[in-house]
């Protein structure tokens, strides 16, 4: 098998032994390989009508004619023949790309700019191309034409979840001016968990096992950050401290959460089409849920008027409830849920959609990719009461950074405040100790000077 950008990067970590060696050499004269590849595609593509061949001595049989000059290397016949057979039963010049687990982003900005996130960080992958834009197209349509969906000139966006859960997008021209452009967030088959991110330094122990203790306690938290932070993968481990006994309602655009309690039902909003004359919302989602009976209601991302509806079930009963949202920090990320809530159409007065935000938001959790490519939970706000028109937060933890070390990563320390927040208070009552040795060494404290 052909190894992609991301399996060689992985290697020069390695020792480099002579067997790695001739594995390197089959990129040494790449354009080579890439111009025999697009040759041979092209001339399948040009005569699929007329033959009825097996597919694999299809692709020897041109191999073989195409290359009958070219002095060129079992290796790298192999390499020519994984990527033709890619091509025409799989998803392109970007299947061993889908395939390799240290990518977590693949972006085709062009047949030749293909870039991938690993590890955080950007870089163009020099090792694959489409042939042109049209080749780019019926990548896309092979990849959504198992779930029933279309992208043409009239439909010139897609937005959709791969069979394997990836998140794919998808714009056509006139929509982009650049041709084509296609972007696949993977979805990991081993799912991170509170131990992955501990590992990771994205936060502390004493972090974790407040969260945990938060979630057993039934407040309602609200995970922000920008885009590709990790805020999905958060929500999910978050979901996972929700005991078995409960029913849990998810609500997503595409189904991503993957929660491996028994009571779980997923739900997923859907755009109108000859199928389903009218389209599905998050909001009409949310509102049915609070027909289903749900302990829980896990909501993947909320970026409309369903935030009111939202917070009404936050403010009736519906303890403990999740979602994620996108703002640059925890109070920008109440004045966005403030300006979703006005969005719905409701003669509420700002003053009272601030109240309601209030009562139904326990804690804020904002969670930032680094300049480094790191992700750190970088604060832990308690939404703490409300007066004169202004909600106030508390921060709990946060993560200061300091500068840059000489290796260019972000210098910086997760701290924790001197106080005790009301929601340790709830999970007292509760009978939660999971955060007894963190907060009552300070209650004392306090009590003592009191």
């Amino acid at each position: 098998m052909a190894k992609t950008l991301a399996s060689l990067f992985e290697i020069e970590k390695q020792e480099e032994t002579e067997e790695i060696k001739k594995d390197y050499a089959i990129f040494q004269d790449k354009k080579r390989l890439d111009f025999l590849r697009k040759k041979i595609i092209q001339n399948m593509i040009d005569h699929a009508g007329s033959r009825e061949k097996n597919l694999k001595g299809w692709i020897k049989e041109e191999i073989d004619k195409t290359t009958e000059e070219e002095d060129l290397s079992l290796l790298e016949r192999d390499f020519l023949f994984n990527l033709i057979e890619n091509e025409m039963d799989g998803y392109g010049p970007i299947t061993e790309l889908l395939k390799d687990d240290h990518i977590t982003e693949i972006m085709v900005n062009a047949p030749d700019e293909i870039y991938i996130e690993i590890d955080g960080h950007i870089v163009k992958d020099e090792s694959v191309s489409f042939i042109d834009d049209a080749h780019i197209i019926r990548t896309i349509r092979r990849m959504i034409e198992p779930l029933g969906r279309t992208i043409d000139v009239s439909n010139p966006m897609v937005d959709s979840r791969l069979l394997d859960g990836s998140r794919m997008n998808a714009v056509l021209p006139p929509l982009s001016l650049n041709g084509p452009v296609l972007t696949i967030r993977k979805f990991r088959k081993n799912l991170e968990s509170i131990d992955d991110l501990l590992r990771n330094g994205t936060m502390t122990p004493y972090m974790a096992r407040f969260l945990e203790a938060a979630v057993k306690a039934k407040c309602n938290i609200l995970v922000c950050g920008g885009t590709g932070t990790g805020k999905t993968t958060l929500l999910n481990i978050l979901s996972s401290f929700i005991t078995e006994e409960e029913r849990i309602i998810t609500i997503e655009d595409a189904a991503e959460l993957k929660l491996s309690q028994p009571h779980v039902v997923s739900l997923e909003t859907k755009r109108a089409n000859y199928q389903i004359g009218k389209e599905i919302t998050i909001r009409d989602l949310v509102i049915n849920s609070l027909r289903m009976r749900p302990d829980r209601i896990v909501i993947g991302e909320v970026r409309s008027k369903e935030a009111f509806d939202m917070l009404q079930a936050m403010n009736t009963g519906h303890e403990g409830s999740m979602t994620t949202l996108h703002a640059n920090g925890p109070e920008d990320a109440l004045n966005r849920l403030e300006t979703m809530v006005l969005m719905a159409g409701m003669e509420i007065p700002v003053s009272a959609v601030r109240e309601y935000i209030e009562n139904a938001i326990d804690l804020v959790i904002h969670i930032e990719r680094l300049s480094d490519g790191r992700r750190k939970v970088t604060s832990i706000c308690e939404v703490d009461g409300f007066t004169k028109d202004r909600i106030h937060l508390t921060e709990i933890f946060a993560f200061q950074k300091k500068g840059l070390t000489k290796n260019k990563e972000v210098d910086g320390a997760f701290v924790l405040y001197n106080l005790v927040p009301k929601t340790y208070l709830k999970m007292k009552q509760q009978g939660i100790s999971l955060v007894e040795d963190i907060f009552e060494p300070i209650l004392s404290k306090k009590k003592g000077l009191s």
